[in-house]
């Protein structure tokens, strides 16, 4: 059954994406063909006005295809005025970027129907951002309690740096360079406590062996599920989806520099697995897991990589700034390195999958 709603879940974060497309070269009066979920040989499809829609075999992937736009081949254009290729480049790129879009606007409704509905606190993810500073218990050899700190302290403020929530205790200690002094609220009066932070090394999100300093406490985790009213609901949804946003270009970044990996790097198998795992958790980490992917989609088809859709914005902003297209060579050529970059890209990431499932 997890395998059935990791399937149904990849196929309509591929159909948003590509309704994005649709609707967006329907709006500046492009002719779409075809709006395929799936690759290859085709199930079932039916014409609705001009385009025929259908459901392919490989339900891996999907595609809109406009008039006078082929990835598989870049020269072949037409010259109607409902083709892809005649209308302005601006207007190009918005076609372009509706997809991803349509991604980032499906992870940010998902996060606010999680708001909505609540989530208890996990381990899996990184809520600490809505909770507050107080402290739940310490380490042993804890700085902060050697100090006097004691369970129930609310921090209010570190070298006169007001915090509002646990999240940003640890991202205001690393800022700074020497002893910390801090401020508390305990039952209603105000305490100060100066003292210096331990050095250690630890494992962060991307795998990496980092030195942190560390006051040795931990955060008093509230037994109810975070709930939020609507307007904080939308804050809530935002501040998600830019910060997931920001979590997959920087691991992104730490791929391309090498500091992770490309053993690290993960395939349509991942994927499947990882969703089918969360949908038996139940309804909201599936629901986060969603989102995450979705947001992932949209980040990685934002990539400059002619065949995606980012390398075609990349065209489309040279002939804004040249007052020329690319030549047709000039195309095909990236277009082909394109395909290669990315058909590498899901080999590896096919491959660390095998490894994986053998152990």
């Amino acid at each position: 059954m997890g395998f059935i709603i990791s399937l149904l879940v990849l196929s309509l974060l591929i159909f948003f994406h590509e309704l994005g497309h649709f609707f967006a070269a329907r709006f500046f009066g492009v002719h779409v063909d075809v709006f395929s979920i799936g690759f290859g040989k085709k199930i079932v499809s039916k014409k609705i006005g001009d385009t025929e829609w259908r459901l392919s075999a490989v339900p891996l992937g999907g595609y809109v295809k406009m008039k006078g736009q082929d990835d598989s081949d870049p020269t072949k254009i037409s010259f109607d005025d409902d083709s892809y290729n005649m209308k302005k480049p601006w207007q190009r790129i918005i076609i372009l970027f509706a997809g991803p879009f349509a991604n980032f606007f499906t992870a940010f409704m998902l996060y606010f129907a999680i708001s909505q509905i609540g989530t208890p606190l996990s381990p899996l993810f990184d809520f600490t951002r809505y909770i507050p500073a107080k402290v739940g218990g310490f380490t042993e050899d804890s700085p902060a309690k050697a100090a006097g700190l004691d369970i129930n302290d609310t921090i209010i403020k570190i070298n006169d740096i007001s915090i509002k929530n646990w999240g940003e205790v640890g991202e205001v200690i690393q800022s700074q360079e020497e002893s910390l002094h801090l401020t508390i609220d305990r039952k209603g009066m105000q305490k100060q406590f100066t003292f210096s932070p331990i050095i250690a090394t630890q494992t962060n999100k991307f795998g990496e062996d980092v030195k942190r300093k560390l006051i040795g406490i931990g955060p008093s985790i509230p037994e109810e599920k975070l709930s939020f009213s609507f307007s904080e609901g939308l804050q809530f949804a935002y501040n998600e989806t830019l910060y997931a946003s920001g979590l997959i270009y920087q691991s992104l970044e730490k791929l391309i520099t090498g500091a992770i990996g490309a053993d690290k790097l993960g395939g349509v198998i991942t994927i499947v697995d990882i969703t089918a795992k969360a949908s038996d958790a139940g309804i909201i980490v599936l629901f986060l897991f969603t989102a995450l992917i979705s947001v992932n989609l949209g980040v990685l088809n934002l990539l400059p990589i002619p065949a995606l859709d980012g390398g075609h914005i990349m065209f489309n902003l040279y002939e804004m700034i040249r007052g020329k297209a690319p030549s047709e060579n000039v195309l095909y050529r990236l277009t082909v390195i394109g395909w290669t970059i990315l058909f590498g890209l899901m080999f590896v990431g096919l491959f660390n999958d095998i490894n994986r499932l053998w152990g």
